[in-house]
């Protein structure tokens, strides 16, 4: 739980460029990409990860406008990359322009629950980074590069140098 806004936002800008770098990977062949029928695909995934911080904070009072019908998937991984970079950018600012650090501590209703604002802060970051995880895996089966997010990707060992980690 963020018991700093600034706390926050350090991790905040942290998660949404790694999310930024996977989103500006994906072509638009990519989005159909799914694991299987009656399963979300990248493009969907991508498009949730766009819509959802606002969906999430609005609950808690803050002012954010919603980056389109969370319903209605771009046909374009660059216009949902290019709507998520706002969406990125806005979070930080509603928070930051919104809130103090007071405001972490009092609690908002979220999907019937009381939650502390500063741990629905976090859970908006954990359900990203959860996210990401299912697209790196769709970006693999879809060909396409997957940067190293939290350590180098398999590409990227070779890229520094190194061996890739034997599997």
């Amino acid at each position: 739980m963020f018991t700093s806004i600034e706390n926050f936002i350090q991790e905040w800008d942290t998660v949404s460029a790694g999310t930024r770098q996977l989103l500006e990977e994906l072509t638009d062949a990519s989005l159909s990409q799914s694991v299987g029928d009656g399963f979300r695909t990248l493009g969907r995934l991508a498009w949730h990860l766009t819509c959802s911080p606002q969906e999430m904070l609005v609950r808690t009072g803050l002012s954010l406008p919603a980056p389109g019908d969370e319903h209605a998937v771009p046909a374009s991984a660059a216009e949902i990359a290019a709507a998520y970079a706002r969406t990125a950018r806005e979070v930080a600012e509603a928070v930051r322009g919104q809130w103090t650090d007071a405001n972490l501590a009092q609690s908002s209703d979220m999907y019937g629950e009381q939650w502390p604002n500063g741990l629905t802060l976090r859970a908006v970051i954990q359900h990203e980074v959860h996210h990401r995880g299912q697209m790196t895996v769709l970006m693999r089966q879809a060909g396409l590069r997957v940067p190293g997010l939290y350590g180098p990707s398999r590409e990227e060992w070779t890229a520094i140098g190194m061996e890739p980690p034997v599997v």
